[in-house]
């Protein structure tokens, strides 16, 4: 009853909004994009109920805050969301509450986990997680490509408009990341004529200069093929801008850009500030030159750790109060990790690297500038880094709910449900498939395990430790390595053979489901029966009798709608884990089938192959014999799963 009150007076909203035609009011609203996402909700009616509840709050904070930019969450019943909105600048409060207010109308039939409306004057966004504003690193994360919309007026001079609105977009460009609201909005005159060009461009709130900048760059190249038409508009997920020889904002509202537009400096200016600064200069050029043969070395060490930030070793000691025992999270696959409170309050993990090798230290820098260009929602971010001596050291996110594993057999078992435990499930398989075909190289992790995924506050995954990862060509479809791994959750052809490829990835996956379906160990035989098989094994001998559903963790209370849905991700995970690798899907394919819910359509499942942990012996399923035991001849190094740890 809510969600139809809301409805009908959104509606009412929309029309007496459309309805006015005093242009300074700026009503008319272009709608220029709106998006629905794909991945559907598992309870409809908490979504809408917290997404109805979220929208509430944004409204209020625009109108009773005379805030243009507005965050909000709503995290009840499981669910989660959250949703932010932007007004440009030039509205008044009601002009920007009416724009919003018309986005809403247009996301309210959207019944996925994530939307966005792009209109002329505001910008709408929700999802269910909370990176694309909580994060100055996070804008453009979304798979779409930026909107652009043309008019379809021609000017009556073209090269003189050209000339002169490129100049303009070219000045905004440059100047919409300088100024302190990451907004601008000017006027120039067309030459000849007597026609003004109006131009605006805002980046969201939250991001920094240097994405509000990238954002521009990519807007002013796009929004130049709209010319010489007379008007046109880009929407990015971080940024908007629009030009128009139409007035759309009061010319008593532009923003000066004088002196932070490239080459529009006056000459008295620049006069100023040569002479007065040419001291100066000569000194800071003297100081570098010196800085530079002093410190040679340490900054060719930092130049190609780009996105992080450099801390000082002495801050992160004191951060962590000297790596106490009082703030020892866990002990990972390169070290030991600290809880650690920076000066600005901001709480984060600190990764304290151990040096057993000369090599490590190169290992380090490698991991360094690997993840320091990887921004994902489910990927663990790096914060920052420090090199001194023999202290290498990794500033992290700080994940408050620790690793998974402790919710599928620790000291908070049986506390996660069955949405949170597929959308877990689900974030997985988008972090790998990001790190296997959406990020500028392919990234094999070789280590998935369940103590390997990080729990944010609202229980979104993020995949962690990438001091195994390593690049892989994009013209090689395998590599033989040395072993680095977890047994119990490594394909069989890496662990015997050292045969990797991005499906290594997928099988461990696939093994990472079962655990989170179960509750159960990969290594955990079949409690209550004589039966040795591990949770793998025992999955297909379930399957095999189609009651595979005995798998589920008993904690869990399912619906029947339920119970279909998890027998199908089940089925799922045993297709991750086929033999040979080519018979798995990629993690791409893995996110289409979880995200639209079909079933495994025309794939036939085989009898998986699996490594016994104590024997490391390889089961392999021959035509229609019976499976016979084949002895290892190569004995991989013995790792030691750290399943009661957090990295």
């Amino acid at each position: 009853m809510s969600f139809l009150v809301v409805f009908l007076v959104l509606l009412l909203i929309k029309q007496g909004f459309s309805q006015s035609n005093d242009r300074d009011n700026n009503s008319t609203d272009l709608q220029i994009a709106v998006f629905c996402g794909r991945n559907t909700v598992i309870s409809l009616p908490n979504f809408i109920n917290n997404r109805n509840s979220t929208f509430n709050d944004l409204r209020m904070q625009l109108l009773n805050q005379r805030a243009l930019y507005a965050r909000a969450q709503t995290l009840s019943a499981g669910v989660s969301v959250f949703a932010a909105a932007q007004c440009r600048d030039y509205l008044s409060v009601d002009q920007c509450v009416a724009c919003f207010d018309t986005a809403v109308s247009n996301l309210v039939n959207c019944t996925f986990n994530g939307g966005s409306a792009s209109l002329d004057n505001c910008f709408l966004r929700y999802e269910d997680f909370s990176d694309f504003y909580n994060s100055p690193y996070v804008a453009e994360d979304a798979n779409g490509t930026p909107t652009v919309l043309c008019g379809t007026q021609s000017a009556s001079q073209p090269t003189v408009f050209n000339q002169v609105v490129d100049g303009l977009l070219s000045d905004i460009r440059d100047a919409t990341p300088k100024t302190s609201k990451l907004y601008v909005a000017s006027t120039r005159q067309i030459t000849g004529e007597n026609k003004t060009v109006y131009v605006t461009a805002q980046c969201a709130g939250n991001i920094n200069k240097a994405i509000c900048q990238t954002c521009m760059d990519r807007a002013y190249d796009k929004i130049n093929d709209c010319l010489p038409n007379t008007e046109g508009r880009i929407s990015d997920m971080g940024c908007f801008a629009r030009y128009s020889d139409t007035p759309f904002f009061n010319v008593n509202q532009t923003t000066d850009i004088t002196n932070v537009s490239k080459g529009h400096s006056s000459k008295v200016a620049i006069i100023a500030a040569v002479v007065g600064g040419v001291v100066l200069i000569f000194l800071i050029l003297l100081s570098w030159l010196l800085y530079r043969s002093w410190n040679k070395s340490k900054e060719t060490e930092e130049a190609d750790f780009e996105g992080a930030v450099h801390y000082n070793y002495k801050d992160l000691q004191i951060a962590t109060d000297n790596f106490s025992e009082e703030n020892f999270l866990g002990k990972g696959g390169f070290g030991e990790v600290f809880k650690a409170v920076l000066e600005d309050n901001n709480v984060v993990a600190v990764k304290k690297v151990l040096v057993q090798h000369a090599g490590a230290k190169e290992e380090f820098e490698n991991e360094v500038k690997l993840i320091s260009n990887i921004h994902h929602r489910n990927l663990l971010r790096l914060l920052g880094w420090s090199i001194e001596g023999t202290y290498l050291l990794l500033v992290l996110e700080y994940m408050p709910n620790g690793s998974l594993d402790q919710f599928l057999w620790g000291s908070k078992r049986g506390t996660l449900n069955w949405n949170q435990r597929y959308e877990i499930i689900f974030g997985i398989a988008r972090g790998l498939a990001h790190l296997h075909d959406e990020f500028h190289i392919k990234i094999v992790h070789r280590d998935i395990k369940s103590s390997n995924i990080l729990l944010s506050d609202d229980f979104k995954p993020k995949i962690a430790d990438f001091g195994l990862a390593r690049f892989q060509p994009e013209d090689q479809t395998h590599v033989s390595t040395k072993f680095a791994g977890t047994l119990g959750y490594t394909a069989p052809e890496y662990a015997l053979h050292g045969v990797l490829s991005e499906k290594v990835d997928t099988y461990s996956f696939g093994i990472v489901i079962l655990e989170i379906i179960s509750g159960k160990r990969s290594t955990d035989v079949n409690s209550g029966s004589q039966s040795t098989d591990y949770l793998l094994e025992n999955t297909w001998k379930l399957y095999e009798r189609n009651i595979h559903i005995k798998v589920v963790d008993e904690t869990l209370n399912l619906n029947r709608y339920e119970q279909e849905h998890v027998m199908k991700i089940i089925e799922i995970a045993l297709l991750c884990t086929q033999s040979p690798a080519s018979n798995r899907p990629t993690m791409s394919e893995v996110v289409l089938m979880l995200q639209e819910g079909r079933s495994l359509g025309k794939r036939q499942l085989t009898r998986p192959s699996f490594v016994n942990n104590q024997d490391r012996r390889i089961h392999i399923n021959i035509s229609s014999s019976r499976p016979k035991d084949i002895q290892a001849t190569q004995q991989p190094h013995s790792y030691k799963s750290d399943n009661n740890t957090t990295k």
